[in-house]
């Protein structure tokens, strides 16, 4: 790649003499002589073959293509500052990144949110964000590939934040035969009938939960395509309450009347990687993540300042 032959400080002392109003008034801002500046401007439009200011009158004004340049040059100086800064962060300890998993079934809002807050207290750190189902969490976190996890298991050997419950509801499509029977239904109602079922994304030791006791099943592998299957009556499935509530509300998806049973609670918890200490970063990560569990999911929400 051949390397710029403007530098960032010519740039910006561009960005100067158009944002003040001319050489002299660039020229007090930098702390630097007028002749430096004109130098500098002279320079920069000789190595690049394009004229960027011209005269008009006393003043010197943008042309055309100094327009575009100037425009494309404030994100490169504003990402180079940005980058000094994170370096600037990084030597006090900030890390660069947080690599958290989440188990599917958590509530993106409550994550949403959360993320949202930490935006603007990141100082540039980014979050990875990888979602797994059931024991494709626990290995991630076991394996050293998470910093950050938050499950509905109990990992043994990690002590977890308490975070939420989320409660899963037994559905069908409202046409589904177990629907039409009209009356309570027993598990062995359910057990002549198709179950849907999410594959565990775990390749060690993968787990089966919840009932399971229907002779047939679909498995599938996230809990939206479990969503589509039910709604279309392919099935049933206890599926979390808080991603149906719209099914739920215009009777595309309908709770079967067990007599016992249509509903049961996950509690989640939030792990931290015990193999290292939390950064700063991921400390206001974890208090963030905590904060926002409790939140109600229908509470207003803000998004975040802009960058």
């Amino acid at each position: 790649m051949k390397a710029p032959r403007v530098t960032l400080d010519q740039w910006r002392t561009l960005q100067a003499v158009v944002d003040h109003g001319g050489f002299a008034q660039a020229a007090e801002a930098l702390h630097r002589s007028q002749s430096s500046i004109s130098y500098t401007v002279a320079r920069m439009q000789e190595q690049l073959g394009v004229p960027l200011l011209r005269i008009d009158g006393r003043k010197a004004v943008l042309t055309e293509a100094g327009e575009v340049l100037l425009r494309r040059s404030r994100q490169l100086v504003k990402s180079a500052g940005q980058l000094e800064d994170l370096a600037h962060h990084m030597e006090q300890g900030w890390e660069p990144e947080v690599r958290l998993v989440v188990d599917a079934a958590y509530p993106t809002l409550r994550l949403v949110r959360a993320l949202s807050a930490f935006v603007p207290q990141s100082r540039g750190c980014r979050v990875l964000l990888r979602e797994e189902v059931l024991s494709g969490v626990e290995e991630a976190l076991q394996q050293g590939h998470a910093d950050l996890a938050i499950s509905g298991l109990n990992i043994a050997g990690y002590l977890g934040a308490d975070l939420c419950t989320v409660e899963f509801v037994a559905v069908a499509n409202p046409e589904h035969p177990l629907h039409r029977l009209q009356r309570e239904l027993t598990h062995q109602d359910l057990e002549t009938q198709m179950q849907v079922v999410i594959r565990d994304s775990g390749r060690l030791q993968p787990r089966d939960v919840g009932w399971l006791g229907a002779e047939q099943r679909w498995t599938v592998g996230s809990l939206a395509t479990a969503a589509t299957f039910v709604g279309n009556g392919l099935g049933f499935a206890w599926l979390p309450r808080h991603m149906i509530e719209r099914e739920l509300r215009d009777g595309s998806l309908k709770p079967l009347p067990l007599i016992q049973g249509v509903t049961r609670e996950s509690r989640f918890y939030l792990y931290p990687n015990k193999e290292k200490p939390l950064g700063p970063a991921t400390q206001i990560l974890v208090e963030l993540l905590k904060t926002f569990a409790n939140v109600p999911l229908d509470a207003p929400f803000a998004a975040p300042p802009s960058a």
